[in-house]
């Protein structure tokens, strides 16, 4: 007896070991198709909550993701296609009184040749710097050098970019507003980058542009840098054609002038030239002044034109106190003082009121949508809720069925159940639309009823027309017309 006892024991474990490995259920057993419907609804109950949940912890972003999200959001985008928007970086209303500075805008080529880029130790540090820009005279973009350093030549190269000028705010603003995400993607003009020379220096420096602001000169100062710059070459960008010319011819025609006049090789000496800037009587050519540097002071070599295409160069005059016309055309920012003690506590308590009301707008916009997210998790509930029970219906009918029926009959009995039911869900669909048609019907005949009664009150204000109906009294084409009398 207890033999037999223990042998049934085991053979419901074996058997319960045996159903719960291959996961086995019973198909046929009671209860089972409405226990996996409610399964189910409980499954995409809980995936409509944390959809629900999701959407509200994310509505600021935060490291809370999925691996698909992170993947996604962590995919290559071409940032040529990208469309930047600049972040403006606000004032806490709390700050206490720091010298804010002013800016004003001011000639950028004052006076002639004296723009220099100034480097110092940011750019070994940062391995690359955004140098002085210089504006167009119509404020429509914005020319910048970016200087690079090569840590392992010890090198420097330099591009030049363009970054245009749009809105309809102040001159001022435009500038100050100016970003690097929305230069355009080439640069206009670019030294050698190559690191095989040690210590190379190669850099681009905007002299300024010419009166109508279609040309740029620039000057390109090459040496290195254990023994400084060993000579400037100058350029001229034609906005007009995008193209690029090389005015390095001038250098030729002051050497060649030396040698065959002055009897002074200027390949044995070192010298250099300054280019000054466009010639203030006409804006193709470009004035420069030559200087040796054999002594201890720079011996001066003539002031010299060239056409801003490169082509004929002449010399100017040999006075050392002449003054060439150069017209300066280009503008720069630079600062202007800094802001009153008053102004700038006036500011902080504006601010602080301005925070307040933004603060009371972002929490009714947080709330909005906070409400939009749970009104559409509500929706979807009830869509489940309402299939739950349509669902539900249907197996415990089918189960009432199985219980009496089988076989093709009861197949048959079971369709004719569904039909039944889509034939009282269209009754039930119908009488929503005839109850919203009536709404509709009503409000119809209130629109039209008010429209025979402002019509009733034109007809007594302005008497009965002739010739015309209300309508054409109604219809804008005759409202200035002479032929009608009121």
């Amino acid at each position: 007896m207890r033999k037999g006892l223990l042998l049934f024991i085991l053979f419901l474990c074996c058997d319960s070991a045996f159903a719960f490995e291959f996961n086995f259920s019973n198909p046929f057993k009671p209860g089972y198709k409405a226990q996996e419907i409610k399964y189910q609804y409980n499954v995409l109950k809980q995936d409509a909550k944390y959809n629900r949940d999701h959407k509200i912890l994310n509505m600021h972003p935060s490291g809370y993701m999925t691996v698909d999200e992170y993947e996604k959001r962590s995919e290559y985008k071409d940032k040529s296609t990208l469309d930047y928007s600049i972040p403006k970086i606000d004032r806490g209303a709390d700050f206490k009184y720091v010298p804010q500075p002013l800016y004003k805008i001011v000639k950028y080529n004052d006076p002639p040749g004296g723009v220099e880029l100034s480097l110092g130790k940011k750019l070994y540090s940062q391995r690359q710097i955004n140098a002085q820009g210089i504006v167009s005279p119509d404020y429509s973009k914005l020319v910048y050098p970016a200087v690079y350093y090569y840590s392992d030549s010890g090198s420097v190269a330099t591009d030049l970019f363009v970054i245009p000028l749009t809105g309809n705010d102040t001159n001022l603003n435009k500038i100050l507003s100016a970003n690097v995400a929305k230069r355009d993607r080439d640069p206009i003009l670019s030294t050698d980058k190559r690191i095989s020379d040690y210590a190379a220096f190669r850099s681009l420096t905007p002299v300024d542009f010419s009166s109508d602001g279609t040309k740029l000169l620039v000057k390109e100062k090459i040496g290195s840098g254990e023994d400084g710059i060993w000579q400037t070459n100058i350029y001229v960008y034609d906005f007009a054609t995008g193209t690029d010319y090389d005015l390095s011819v001038v250098r030729d025609a002051i050497s060649y002038f030396w040698k065959e006049y002055m009897h002074l090789n200027l390949v044995e000496k070192m010298w250099d030239i300054v280019p000054l800037g466009f010639d203030a009587n006409s804006s193709n050519k470009v004035i420069v002044k030559a200087y040796a540097y054999t002594g201890e002071r720079p011996v001066y070599l003539g002031a010299w034109s060239i056409d801003s295409k490169g082509g004929r160069s002449q010399l100017v005059s040999f006075e050392k106190n002449y003054i060439p016309p150069i017209s300066s055309n280009g503008y720069k920012v630079v600062k202007d003082g800094v802001e009153e003690y008053q102004t700038v506590i006036q500011e902080e308590k504006n601010l602080k009121a301005q925070d307040k009301i933004k603060e009371k707008q972002l929490k009714a916009q947080e709330k909005e949508e906070i409400k939009k997210i749970n009104d559409e998790y509500k929706y979807v509930l009830k869509n489940l809720n309402a299939d739950f029970k349509d669902e539900y219906k249907d197996n415990k009918k089918l189960q009432t069925f199985a219980g009496s029926t089988e076989g093709t009959e009861l197949e048959e009995a079971y369709k004719q159940y569904q039909k039944d039911q889509l034939q009282k869900d269209i009754e039930k669909t119908q009488k929503k639309i005839d109850k919203q048609q009536k709404k509709i019907d009503m409000l119809d005949e209130k629109i039209q009823k008010e429209t025979e009664e402002t019509k009733e009150l034109f007809k007594q204000i302005y008497g009965e027309p002739e010739s015309q109906s209300l309508n054409e009294y109604e219809d804008p084409q005759y409202e200035d017309s002479e032929d009608i009398e009121y």
